[in-house]
């Protein structure tokens, strides 16, 4: 017995450890992900009770089995017409089980996706590999691009528009919203809001290529002020850091921008302020001079299948090169 209540408590626990986290749709940390949360315990709650009525019946059908078949001619009027309103009663209560669970999805459907016009605007468009994020603006002054992380205020609905420039992707933020394509040649609309400060993780949904896996998310709420304060951060121009003649020298700029230089590539993410990113890569590698290094010594070796070529580097260039782009803040 003791093995046995020792196999139950390793499974109870694995299976709760999945309802937390930063990539957890039972972790819901904003209204809309709330929304789909209620929707998931209600109806595992109701099958999980019409499944133990089915076995707690079945068992007592079972137990009282009669021995010997009984005479196929012989009717029992009174038995048949308990059966059948036993029967109907069944039915009637599965129609109203089906009905209740049916309005009760339709309401979550009308929430989940009920968007409307906020202080925040964003327009999301899925590469391979990668998220492109433009934060849109009535005052083009006010607007700017940035790449794989979500920089939002605390407590408040941002809309967002999604698009895709080559296949379908899917954005998922499980703790803040569902699931939504981005389709080539059409627009999408969600809205997402975090109750509290926090990284909320997401990832691509949708199988969209070799690096699907590799193609994650950031959504990094902060309190308002702060978020004011990284969003003037990100409109001003970047700081001249050292080293920026290897930068402007290299392919790189016919791929990437970097506002207030001649890089002004569309192709690949804009580095304008990538220094002050969590990760690169679209979430596979953390930050770090040296990951920058090996990223742009062989990005095929982290990333097998992305789009960014191998550019040919002096060994005296790829340490400078880095810590321009680690300056990039």
């Amino acid at each position: 017995m003791r093995w046995c209540r020792a196999l139950a408590a390793i499974f109870v626990a694995a299976a709760l450890a999945g309802c937390q986290g930063w990539q957890s749709a039972l972790d819901p940390r904003g209204p809309k992900a709330g929304a789909i949360a209620d929707l998931f315990w209600i109806f595992l709650g109701v099958c999980t009770v019409l499944w133990a009525l089915v076995v707690i019946f079945l068992s007592v059908a079972i137990w009282r089995r009669r021995g010997g078949r009984p005479d196929p001619l012989v009717t029992n009027t009174a038995q048949e017409q308990r059966i059948t309103i036993v029967v109907g009663t069944l039915v009637g209560l599965t129609a109203i089980t089906l009905v209740t669970l049916t309005a009760f999805s339709y309401a979550g459907q009308r929430r989940l996706f009920d968007t409307h016009e906020g202080r925040i605007t964003l327009k999301i468009t899925g590469h391979q590999f990668w998220w492109e994020v433009n934060y849109e603006d009535p005052d083009p002054q006010r607007s700017f691009m940035t790449a794989n992380e979500i920089h939002i205020p605390a407590g408040e609905p941002v809309r967002i528009k999604l698009e895709s420039s080559d296949v379908i992707h899917s954005f998922w933020v499980p703790s803040l919203m569902g699931k939504q394509d981005l389709i080539p040649g059409r627009q999408n609309l969600i809205q997402i809001q975090a109750d509290r400060e926090g990284v909320y993780r997401g990832q691509c949904a949708e199988f969209c290529g070799w690096q699907h896996a590799h193609m994650g998310i950031l959504v990094i709420a902060h309190p308002k002020d702060e978020f004011e304060a990284w969003r003037n951060q990100q409109i001003s121009a970047r700081q001249p850091p050292e080293d920026e003649r290897i930068f402007l020298s290299k392919p790189c700029i016919m791929c990437h921008t970097v506002r207030g230089t001649s890089a002004g590539g569309t192709v690949g993410p804009d580095l304008t302020h990538i220094g002050s990113r969590q990760y690169i890569a679209a979430g596979t590698l953390p930050m770090s001079r040296g990951n920058l290094a090996a990223w742009i010594v062989d990005p095929q070796r982290i990333k097998p299948g992305v789009n960014m070529p191998l550019i040919k580097l002096d060994s005296e260039e790829v340490q400078p090169l880095a810590r321009y782009l680690e300056g990039l803040k």
